[in-house]
Formats: C-alpha cells, structure tokens, sequence
C-alpha cells in the first residue's frame, strides 16, 4: 500500500470514529427523565431515535423507552402490543419493519437504539422499560437478550437504569447483573419489599405517592431511588421537585427542566414543612388549629368549625362562606361595649385555620397554591403573625400578609406588612398590589420569601412586592422571629365590606391545593 492510500485510509478511519464518537459518561444533573424521548413539543414519534437525540440535545438526565420482542425474537423499540394493526409477539422483525415511523425512520431495534445512544452522548443515560410478554416464559428470555446486547456493545455506562412492571423481570437482571439499577413500575410493592428483593428503587404513578406519602420517606430511608411518572402538569411537576425526588419522567422535558430552576429548592432551599390535603375529612389537628367565633376586624362573619365551613376532600383544603344566620355563643348583651359580645347573631359562617400554638418559622420560603372565592363581600387571606402576639399584641408582633383578596376589586392581590411603625391604622402599611388573572377559575401560587435582610412577595413565580430591612428598631421589623400561618376567608369587615356583601354569590368555596414550607439548613 502506498503512502497516499495510508494517508487515505486514515482519514476514512478518522472520520468513521468521530461520526461514531463515544464520550465518556456523566449523567445530567438534573431529575428529568424524557418519557419515550423528547418527542412532544417537536411533533417526532414516541420511542424514536430522533426523540432519543431530542433528548440528549435537552440535556436530560434519562430517556426512556419500551423494549417488546418480535415472533422471531428481535428486541425493538415501541410502546404498544401492536402495530399498525400487527401484533408484535406474532409478527417478524421484518413485517413490522415495512412501516416506518412518522418520521420516515425505520422501526428501531434495541441494537440500534443502543449504538445511536453511545454516539455523541456524554450526559443522558438510556431508561430501559422492558414491556412483559403475554406468554410469561418469555419475560426471562428478554432480560437476558436486553443485558447480552449492552454487553456486546460495552454499553453498561449508557444505561440508567432497567424498569418493568414485570417483577421477575428485574428479579432476573438483578441475578445476571448485580450492579444494574433496576426500579419497578406497578406501584403494588411497599419500599421493604423492593429492599428485601434487591430492587433498587421505585418508578410509580405519581398519585401512587399522593397516597401513599409514607413510602417517600420509607425508600429515602432505605437508600431507594424515588422515580415517577408520568408528570405533566407543572403542579405534580413541582410536587416532585420539593420532595426531592431522584428523577421525574415526563413527557414535558423542557417544562420540567424550567421549573427545577424556579423552584425554592434550586436557592439553596428544603422543604420542612407541608399539608397538601391529600386526606379527607377535617384539617390534620397536628398541624391546623381552628378559629371559632367572631375573632377581628369587625366581620361578619362567625368562624365554625362544621365540615360545611372547613373540610379536606379531592386533593383541596375548602373553606365555605355561607350566607345562614347564626347564633353567637359569645353574646352577653347589646349594651355590652365590645362587638365580640354585644351581636346577637351572624348573618354568614366561614372557616380560618392557622398553625399558631402548633408551627412556627423563622424566615423562609412560604408558598399557597390556590383558588379564591368568588364574591363582593368576600375578604380570603394567607397571612402570619408573630408569636409574640398575646403578650405584645398587633400591629406589634408584625403581621405578613402573603395574599388576601377583596371581592369588590376582582382583579387584584395585595401583599403587605403591618408593624408598630407600619400599619393600616397610621395607613402607613407598606403593601402593593398586583394584576392577578381569572383568580376564581384558575390555581395561582402566593408566596413570600422571607430572609433577615427582605421579604418579597410572588405571584405565581414573579416578585411584585419587595420590603427592605431598615435596620432601625422592632417597631419597623419585628421580622427576627417565629411567625404562624393563618387561612380564612372574611365576609365584610373593616377592609372586605368597603363595598357591600352580594348575598346572591353565596356560598362561595377557596380551594386550597397546597401548603409548603421551605428553609435554609
């Protein structure tokens, strides 16, 4: 061979390696998995390679797939027992190949879908959901067909992790190779009995865990991974998020890679404290307390404890402004000076729960994901107050309102502190208002991040309200201490009744989906 054809060879060699380039891996450090690809927002087929490399580009940590093999047992990537009317189990490699995806790619094997993984891909590892047979000898065969094709081609950095809804699939892999990442998907084995049986961790609905909270703390625990799937909505998405999950499998990739950033977690954050109502039947004692009774700001209405007023069912905290007319068991007569004792009657029942006596924080990330009640008269709030309330008394302790809501001004939220220096009193308070939209029919997210030196208000995500320490006395920042929660929906009173009560809104229900509590460590 002459030295211009070794000169010719070595650039076809050259050029061959890097077209086939295989970089060492180091998984995203990120949560998302992309569910059968990155696929969705760019309109490619489910389980192609084109939405294998949508995800890489993505940067995601995983991508997952489903593997199902062919009458004459080829491994291929798709999600359904058939396709385009053939069934899989009974149908050759080459019979379903005569259909391309949408794409126009050919329906891809395993073995491709392995070597287009390893070729310019440093960061996503491959999620390898094996779909059980209908014929259950088969279940064995394909774990081991799965492990010898990683092996044949080096593969075993590439790889995430195995799922199945099949047991003694991962059962199997977990005997053939010990250090795979086997995580199961049915839902039905408590986080002992994945430890017992040497599976590595659990991929469950997400409802599974809404439901099933212990079993978060059980695996993290027992050292398990927690995975979910498959989230969507940017609720259950951010859920995931503050519990810390490992990974979340989603078909909304960029959705979830944008809310990891917006999340209190990504500051430095961790969530200490939470009730996301996912319980029916009263508030949970031991963390809520009730209101009772007439309590302040000239209101109308009478605080109850009746399930009508406060309740937990469907994933929400309700509370219920109702128009009855109630007696007040504080009543002692109407010469009597105070308005507490001197109303014979309520006109409205309503609900407020707070923490006080039970939680408290000092600073932090407080946040409510709710939807308010709709009515002219009506006055929700999610407030705090100090806990030195009773021997300072207000506007002393401070007040933080996070949100409140006046019915007569339908597009707006406030966001105020109240202190011995800065109240409504003196009508120094020192609060702001925001566009809020379509408060009754959508979930909107109310926060406060509170740090010694500010505290910012946030409407779903967006600062509109910033209050700066002055580093003057406790009568302008009574903020150095441990505040409770409130939350309540007022009928009339000093601020809700400015313009009236519209009885025929009544009764008007405040759905709350959320609490949470984040801190610095």
């Amino acid at each position: 061979m002459t030295y211009l054809q070794n000169i010719f060879l070595l650039l076809i060699i050259t050029i061959a390696c890097s077209c086939n380039k295989q970089t060492p891996m180091q998984f995203a450090d990120n949560k998302v998995v992309a569910h059968r690809g990155a696929w969705k927002a760019n309109n490619l087929p489910q389980n192609s390679i084109a939405s294998l490399k949508k995800a890489i580009e993505l940067g995601c940590v995983g991508s997952e797939f489903d593997v199902r093999m062919t009458m004459d047992s080829i491994l291929i990537v798709t999600h359904d027992p058939d396709y385009h009317g053939m069934q899989i189990e009974e149908s050759t490699y080459e019979e379903l190949s005569k259909v391309k995806l949408s794409n126009g790619e050919i329906l891809p094997t395993l073995e491709s879908f392995i070597i287009a993984a390893m070729t310019n891909n440093a960061t996503t590892g491959l999620v390898c959901e094996i779909k059980p047979s209908k014929d259950k000898s088969k279940n064995i065969l394909m774990a081991e067909k799965a492990l010898a094709l990683v092996k044949k081609h080096k593969a075993e950095d590439y790889i995430l992790s195995y799922i199945s809804f099949g047991y003694n699939i991962l059962r199997k892999i977990e005997e053939i190779q010990p250090s795979a990442v086997t995580q199961y998907l049915d839902g039905s084995k408590t986080p002992s009995q994945l430890e017992k049986d040497g599976i590595n961790g659990l991929d469950y609905h997400y409802s599974k865990f809404k439901y099933k909270s212990s079993w978060v703390d059980s695996a993290k625990e027992k050292g398990l991974i927690l995975n979910s799937w498959t989230a969507n909505d940017e609720a259950i998405i951010d859920w995931l998020i503050d519990l810390e999950f490992d990974f979340i499998s989603t078909d909304e990739p960029e959705l979830a890679l944008q809310r990891i950033q917006k999340r209190p977690i990504s500051k430095g954050y961790k969530l200490v404290w939470a009730d996301e109502f996912n319980y029916k039947g009263a508030p949970d004692s031991s963390k809520w307390a009730f209101e009772t009774g007439f309590v302040r700001n000239l209101e109308k209405q009478l605080y109850t404890k009746d399930s009508s007023n406060v309740n937990v069912k469907k994933g929400n905290l309700r509370i219920t402004a109702i128009k009855e007319r109630l007696p007040n068991p504080s009543f002692v007569s109407l010469d009597k000076k105070s308005w507490k004792q001197n109303w014979q009657y309520a006109d409205y029942s309503s609900g407020s729960i707070s923490t006080k006596g039970l939680h408290g924080w000092q600073y932090g990330w407080i946040e409510v994901r709710a939807k308010l009640p709709k009515g002219r008269g009506l006055w929700p709030a999610f407030w705090m107050l100090g806990n030195n309330q009773k021997e300072v008394r207000w506007p002393a302790c401070g007040e933080i309102d996070i949100m409140e809501h006046v019915g007569f001004k339908p597009d707006s939220i406030f966001g105020t502190i109240h202190t011995q220096a800065y109240n409504h009193m003196k009508k120094t308070q020192k609060g702001k208002h925001v566009f809020i939209d379509q408060p009754y029919d959508k979930y909107h997210l109310f926060a406060i991040e509170w740090t010694p030196e500010k505290i910012d208000f946030l409407l779903d995500g967006q600062v509109y309200n910033q209050v700066i320490n002055e580093h003057k006395t406790t009568d302008e920042w009574p903020f150095d201490q441990e505040f409770h929660l409130k939350i309540n929906t007022a009928v009339g009173g000093m601020l809700g009744g400015k313009k009236g009560i519209d009885d025929t809104q009544l009764p008007s229900e405040m759905l709350v989906d959320y609490v949470r509590v984040f801190q610095k460590q």
